[in-house]
């Protein structure tokens, strides 16, 4: 990656894992492998790690009795699959046709170029790659972005070579939320956990760390008023949002006592819930 994208490390925030609680695991599983192309991490009972060589990335939680996802429901639009290189996401698009598989859209956001589709339990996924971070911002210095159509040939004809699997140096960018509130979003990302409002759609909010046009959003298009997820419910269980420092850390728990926000313990990492029960693990 040249010194023109993004540094996600130097970030105050950025995300890490995301965990998912699915219903068929052997399917969920496989389909990460094959499509996305992550590997096998580590298991630990009924939660399966999948990532790269470098890092974990997506933990899948199996849990056959939970209650299928509710496309209503607030909780995943998307997780969303950094490429590093523009290269790595022309290699995959090609791979993923060659296995026919099911996309849902394919969107020019001038930040970055990005490719849609779901899981076969309906949890969407982004896949995407940046633009030089000198390509997203307008005279006024602020981030610019759109939904444009995507110059598909145009990114094919960019990849040489083979798919070799999802990229050692990948990660999540982010992750995209259905919220039931906007201001109530803001309150919780922003005014807790510290993030910048980094753009406004009309029914989303985009929210960033270090200038990065988000490692976040949320948006009511599909959850407008949604309360509380039930527990139990496959889908999204848990994003892990790593800070940069432990001052970075203990302000956003400071901030979290302050407004009477719950801390609990997830194995020695504090661990909050935003307002529509989706577990915050913040690790350092």
């Amino acid at each position: 990656m040249t010194d023109t994208h993004f540094n996600h490390s130097a970030a105050p925030l950025r995300i890490g894992r995301a965990r998912l609680r699915v219903r068929d695991l052997d399917a969920v599983s496989a389909f990460y492998q094959r499509v996305i192309g992550l590997i096998p991490v580590s298991q630990d009972g009924a939660l399966l790690t999948l990532g790269t060589a470098q890092s974990p990335l997506l933990e899948l939680l199996a849990d056959p009795q939970a209650a299928p996802r509710n496309p209503r429901d607030a909780g995943l639009f998307h997780t969303a699959f950094l490429m590093p290189r523009r290269v790595d996401l022309a290699h995959w698009l090609a791979h993923v046709a060659a296995e026919q598989v099911r996309l849902d859209g394919a969107s020019d956001h001038i930040v970055s170029e990005a490719i849609y589709l779901s899981d076969p339990e309906g949890n969407g996924i982004e896949v995407y790659a940046d633009r030089p971070v000198a390509a997203w911002r307008g005279r006024d210095g602020q981030i610019r972005m759109a939904t444009e159509p995507l110059d598909m040939p145009a990114l094919l004809d960019a990849g040489q070579g083979t798919w070799q699997g999802f990229p050692a140096d990948g990660l999540i960018g982010h992750v995209h939320l259905q919220i039931g509130d906007l201001d109530r979003a803001d309150a919780f990302y922003r005014d807790i956990l510290g993030f910048d409002i980094a753009a406004r759609y009309p029914g989303a909010r985009f929210f960033g760390s270090g200038g990065y046009h988000h490692q976040l959003a949320g948006n009511v298009w599909n959850s407008r008023n949604a309360g509380p997820r039930p527990p139990r419910a496959a889908g999204l269980e848990r994003v892990e949002i790593i800070a940069r420092d432990d001052a970075t850390r203990a302000a956003i728990l400071a901030r979290a006592r302050a407004a009477d926000i719950a801390i609990a313990d997830a194995g020695g990492t504090p661990q909050l819930q935003d307002p529509w029960g989706t577990e915050i693990e913040l690790a350092v």
